[in-house]
């Protein structure tokens, strides 16, 4: 074999070398990734159709790279085992609730807070804010990344006893609260026998009377039927309840900065979304609940103001706890909507 012929093999095995490498990398960079979303809230609430559309927009707006596969009805797992998937990579993304990680990240308490917001325009207005930012900067060492806030409702109290109209009515009653610090100390406050508890054990817990009520938003209750184990709905609008959409940093960290633009730009439409639908389905969720048998009253203005005072020493305590500069800049940011008018 001659120097020619050997330099022509030799040419030959490098260009097929070559195009076997280009071949492969076409292969990876075309790829379409999986991802999968989840959440607590059966597919009949808003939160369900904003998942889906977050869903559809990221595949359009990745151009096809990434595929996400919306999982509902906590079928993935309760929000903390949810979270605990995402900050593990093993899940892409949760939309729900921070509240498991509030003993970490104290900041996320603030929203526990009893009787903050006027109306879903300051609440708005402060999840677009530097706190809301502010919570989603102090989350990331955790492993999660926050792609936007978006609500969930004002919390309102239901129960199988009675109407609750004055203060004194919600006494002796045994009520499902959140499992955090700032929810039990504000419902022994006022005088109920406070029970932290899953959510997914609320329902048959209510049926078989072993607790007398429960608090949430009004869809996220019809939603998942309190009206067939409730009689009785007091209008309170006593906490504002909001919902975070976050990705696993181990996910984040592996897409383009074009997917990632992408997928921001989907998930502050689809957290803009759910928020209309749940302003529109709020107008009419009462009517629903009174064609289902359940009394519905509004606490008036001169009792809440009488259970606003009740519970100031609950903000007192817990302000230091979340911290005093951070609490004082979440009420200026709620002043500052107010005085927007």
């Amino acid at each position: 074999m001659n120097a020619q012929t050997k330099t022509n093999i030799t040419l030959r095995r490098a260009a097929l070398v070559g195009i076997a490498s280009l071949a492969l990398t076409s292969t990876a960079a075309f790829a379409e990734v999986k991802a999968k979303v989840g959440h607590a809230m059966p597919e009949t609430h808003p939160q369900a159709a904003a998942v889906n559309k977050f869903a559809e927009l990221v595949g359009t707006y990745t151009k096809g790279d990434i595929k996400v596969t919306a999982y509902h009805s906590g079928v993935l797992g309760s929000d903390e085992k949810e979270l605990q998937a995402v900050q593990a990579g093993t899940q892409e993304f949760y939309i729900g609730t921070l509240a498991p990680l509030s003993s970490r990240v104290k900041e996320v308490q603030v929203w526990d807070l009893p009787f903050m917001f006027q109306n879903e325009r300051e609440v708005y207005a402060v999840l677009d804010g530097a706190s809301s930012k502010k919570i989603f900067e102090k989350i990331e060492p955790s492993g999660l990344v926050g792609l936007t806030w978006t609500g969930m409702g004002f919390r309102n109290l239901s129960n199988s006893k009675h109407a609750v109209t004055k203060l004194e009515d919600v006494s002796s009653l045994k009520i499902r609260v959140m499992a955090n610090p700032v929810a039990l100390e504000t419902w022994k406050t006022i005088g109920a026998n406070a029970v932290p508890m899953a959510f997914s054990e609320v329902f048959p817990a209510l049926e078989v009377k072993a607790l007398d009520g429960q608090e949430n938003p009004l869809l996220h209750m019809y939603s998942n039927k309190m009206q067939e184990v409730q009689k009785f709905i007091s209008v309170t609008n006593h906490v504002y309840t909001p919902v975070a959409l976050v990705a696993s940093k181990k996910f984040w960290d592996t897409l383009s900065p074009a997917d990632k633009a992408g997928v921001q730009k989907a998930a502050t439409e689809a957290g803009l979304l759910q928020r209309k639908l749940l302003d529109e389905g709020n107008a009419d969720v009462v009517a629903k609940f009174k064609a289902a048998g359940v009394t519905m009253n509004t606490v008036s203005p001169a009792e809440l103001a009488r259970i606003q005072d009740k519970v100031k020493p609950v903000v007192a305590k817990f302000a230091p706890v979340i911290g005093e500069d951070f609490v004082k800049g979440f009420y200026a940011e709620i002043d500052k909507a107010r005085a927007a008018k």
